[in-house]
């Protein structure tokens, strides 16, 4: 058997290749590399860097990204940051958890520099916002940077109703924007807000007065309904719901119910909406339903300044003035809530939706109403030609 030749030196000719083939430089403190798990022991896991080096995953590191360790295997693939190039061992230490990070980070900056959205999933609340907590770095949407189908609108801003609607949101996937990003103290500002302006904005632009729209009841408030739709959120003040007098719009829907209303108003970004022009205007049956002169019964159902409120039907209220009944302190001896009256009709304005109604039953009630409403015209008239 011919014997083997070796070179006369060894040395040089390792060197000579290594002249032709260089290893490559090796990779810095403060690197993100990708390795290869080679073996998974209780207190560490041993990397291959480039073929050539190995790393390690050990102590603090190994503990802080157990989660992530209990799901590998050897032979995957991951990223390690090089918290040291060379331990005793002559190995590179490593860390998952700064791994995590720095590819977290870059993320961020690679959304922040494109201005696109992201998705992002709070993980706690306070009276201020929502906050996030992703591989330790710190994230927060203001309550005001929130979308309009998740911006907690409370009457009297009380903060422990809206800590409440915040919590809900908690866990759940949003889409965000960012508006500044602090790596040095691991800080981010988001906008959920944000992320859908140009929608919003396309949508705005597309928006007619007229047009009805189906969508979800987002914020009851005393002044009226939120409704949201598609990217956008309109308002249905107190006065839209309904043709009759609405007391409380939380007796009209309550947060998530479908419903639909009428554009009827669009103003920069605001947009006003209606529920109750979407049904027939009962007053404008009122004239052929009641006449002047005409005996009603009805129901007091409100004692204001101005005078008695009376129900005559479902959406119909009459008026008993409060000349004709002292001041509302002396009204409210005459008359409770739920009292059951009569009282004769002395004027109808359809147009206005007002009905007036009198407790004298002598024609003279009739007589000056007309007569008021007659030198209302002619002032009206002579504004006009003014």
């Amino acid at each position: 058997m011919p014997k083997r030749k070796f070179a006369a030196n060894e040395n040089e000719l390792m060197s000579e290749m290594l002249k032709k083939y260089p290893l490559p430089p090796p990779p810095k403190r403060g690197s993100l590399i990708e390795g290869v798990v080679v073996n998974i022991t209780k207190n560490k896991i041993l990397v291959d860097i480039d073929g050539i080096r190995t790393g390690v995953i050990c102590g603090k590191e190994l503990h802080d990204s157990v989660d992530t360790v209990k799901h590998l295997k050897e032979g995957d693939k991951i990223y390690v940051y090089i918290i040291e190039e060379e331990n005793n061992d002559g190995l590179m230490v490593l860390s998952l958890r700064k791994a995590g990070q720095e590819r977290m980070w870059q993320r961020f900056l690679d959304a922040f520099e494109g201005d696109y959205p992201i998705s992002i999933t709070p993980t706690e609340a306070n009276k201020g916002g929502l906050l996030l907590d992703m591989d330790g770095i710190k994230g927060f949407i203001p309550v005001s940077q929130l979308a309009p189908m998740h911006y907690p609108r409370v009457d009297g801003a009380d903060p422990g109703v809206i800590l409440n609607r915040l919590k809900q949101l908690v866990g759940k996937p949003l889409q965000v924007k960012i508006l500044s990003i602090d790596k040095e103290n691991g800080k981010l500002i988001l906008s959920e807000k944000a992320a859908f302006e140009s929608e919003r904005q396309q949508a705005l632009n597309g928006l007619k007065v007229g047009e009805k729209i189906k969508g979800k009841i987002s914020g009851i408030v005393k002044f009226g309904i939120f409704v949201t739709f598609g990217d956008l959120e309109g308002l249905v003040h107190i006065s839209e719901i309904a043709w009759g007098h609405v007391d409380d719009p939380a007796q009209y829907g309550k947060i998530g119910d479908e419903i639909e209303a009428l554009v009827i108003g669009i103003d920069g970004d605001k947009i006003s909406l209606s529920i109750k022009r979407l049904t027939k205007d009962p007053w404008l049956e009122a004239t052929k339903k009641f006449k002047i002169g005409q005996m009603v019964e009805g129901v007091v159902n409100r004692i204001t300044p101005f005078g008695v409120f009376v129900k005559l039907d479902d959406e119909i209220n009459g008026l008993i003035h409060i000349t004709e009944l002292g001041n509302e302190s002396e009204a409210a001896k005459k008359f409770k809530v739920g009292d059951t009256i009569k009282a004769k009709i002395i004027a109808i304005e359809p147009d206005e939706h007002r009905i007036g109604l009198s407790l004298k039953e002598d024609a003279k009630a009739v007589q000056e109403i007309g007569d008021e409403k007659e030198l209302k015209a002619k002032k009206k008239a002579d504004d006009k030609e003014k």
